[in-house]
């Protein structure tokens, strides 16, 4: 640690005068010293003061600068770093190496920016009063083929989308084709996971719904069911699960739902009409849910009790005296109450309160 001392004195002088190979060798020193005790070196370096000098280092056309954000990135890592590395204005030079088109320094910028504000929605709020995800977006879009770089932006997402002012920032830019887009690129299944922890919280958003709705999530979503509903692995059961539990989510909001009912005739209903009488109980349990949510508009409810539904619903509600599930009951009972439209609706193009969600869609 004595090394570590002398090290962080030479990075004072070699930061002040900018002498480039010198200031390299420093901080490679320091990324040893953070990868053998980070916590241990972490204090020292905020005891040193040199957090205020990153700032100036943090610059586009700087060598060392992927450097010093992985630096960052580490230290970061500690809570009680996190609130110096703000008061040593690392933020904003951060923020700003977003636009660089070097994929070493955009992936350590990532790293640091989401170390510092990790766990802090107030911090988060601010990168998004920055701008951080229209360019966020974008960098999905240029950089897809990078794998680092995509799991990166991945986490950033997942973490601003919690956050309600997020969503229409999120709403004005692709980022549904963006996804969807790489969704369908994925086989393996942690990759997938990834991509529906920023689908999940993002598709809560109405304009948003319709957006993924269009980007052609739905057939996705319709594709690993087919795939994954014979299946007994714990992973294919998972899947199953988000993919149809995202389904019913889409169903939530008026545009997509009709978008998707298409006046009863549309392949999206046909196949969630298919899930009732399955034998699989999560797909009875999200076909029963999307019934209910296509019954929000009387039209809908008329075209779906003219051609049977009721005795579907019935049919599964038999078939649950047995085992009784209750999940499945409540979500059949909720579709039921949802169709039974007063006769005077009938004349109407009404439309229903949102369906009660028997089941939570969280994943």
């Amino acid at each position: 640690m004595d090394n570590l001392s002398d090290t962080l004195k030479k990075l004072k002088i070699t930061a002040a005068d900018r002498t480039e190979g010198s200031l390299e060798g420093c901080l490679d020193c320091l990324l040893q010293a953070l990868a053998q005790n980070n916590a241990e070196t972490s204090e020292k370096i905020q005891g040193s003061g040199i957090l205020q000098l990153f700032a100036n280092l943090l610059t586009p056309q700087a060598s060392c600068t992927a450097k010093v954000a992985d630096i960052i990135a580490e230290v970061a890592k500690n809570e009680f770093m996190r609130i110096p590395c703000v008061d040593a204005g690392l933020i904003s030079p951060l923020v700003q190496l977003l636009n660089s088109k070097d994929q070493e320094v955009l992936l350590q910028t990532g790293r640091a920016l989401g170390n510092i504000c990790y766990d802090s929605h107030s911090l988060q709020a601010q990168l998004i009063s920055m701008g951080v995800i229209p360019t966020l977006v974008k960098l999905l879009g240029i950089h897809c083929h990078n794998a680092a770089l995509t799991e990166m932006c991945l986490v950033a997402f997942g973490n601003l989308a919690e956050l309600e002012s997020s969503k229409e920032q999120f709403a004005s830019t692709n980022i549904a084709e963006e996804l969807v887009k790489l969704f369908k690129k994925q086989i393996e299944h942690d990759k997938r996971e990834m991509i529906f922890e920023v689908l999940a919280p993002l598709a809560e958003n109405d304009a948003i719904k319709l957006q993924l709705v269009e980007a052609g999530l739905v057939e996705c979503l319709l594709e690993i069911v087919q795939q994954k509903v014979d299946s007994n692995k714990e992973d294919d059961v998972a899947e199953l699960k988000t993919a149809s539990d995202l389904m019913v989510l889409l169903l939530l909001g008026d545009e997509s739902m009709q978008k998707l009912f298409e006046g009863g005739k549309g392949s999206v209903f046909q196949r969630v009409l298919s899930w009732i009488p399955s034998n699989n109980h999560q797909l009875q349990l999200a076909g029963a849910l999307a019934i209910a949510n296509f019954a929000r508009n009387d039209g809908n409810c008329i075209h779906m009790v003219d051609n049977g539904i009721v005795e579907k619903l019935m049919d599964l509600l038999d078939r649950h005296v047995e085992d009784g599930n209750v999940t499945v009951q409540h979500a059949a009972l909720s579709a039921l109450r949802n169709l039974a439209i007063p006769a005077s609706h009938a004349l109407t193009d009404g439309t229903h309160q949102h369906a009660q969600q028997p089941h939570s869609s969280h994943f």
